[in-house]
């Protein structure tokens, strides 16, 4: 793997992009449909779902990443590949999780030796500066 792992305040600013992308698309998506299911089920989480595992598994790099020059990378791989769709899948459902309990899996990479989240370490995945 090569790169610097990105810093908190760096993955946070990405997230928050990505978060207020994502919920756009579901309030247009809701109102298209006539519905409001995006209230935490419905259209938000299966776009959530679908924009994380496609980006991350196939560039590495969702919208947020790419303007905050991140990119999620594979510690398995010295060339730093991109995760592959699969993995990508484990981190989104391992990163619900982490929300789940308190954040602390978000807070993890604060005190971690190699600055993994839970669902970094799940996917064998870590945020690189590029």
């Amino acid at each position: 793997m090569t790169g610097e792992a990105a810093g908190f305040w760096r993955r946070f600013a990405a997230a928050l992009v990505d978060g207020i992308l994502v919920g756009i698309v579901a309030n247009v998506v809701d109102r298209l449909v006539g519905t409001n299911i995006s209230g935490g089920t419905g259209a938000a989480w299966i776009i959530s779902l679908v924009y994380f595992t496609f980006m991350h598994g196939r560039t590495g790099q969702t919208l947020g990443d790419a303007a905050l020059g991140i990119r999620v990378v594979d510690v398995r791989d010295a060339a730093g590949e991109p995760i592959g769709y699969g993995r990508a899948l484990l981190r989104w459902f391992v990163s619900i999780f982490s929300v789940l309990v308190f954040l602390l899996g978000y807070l993890w990479m604060l005190w971690d030796r190699d600055r993994q989240t839970w669902h970094d370490k799940a996917a064998g995945s870590l945020p690189i500066r590029v």
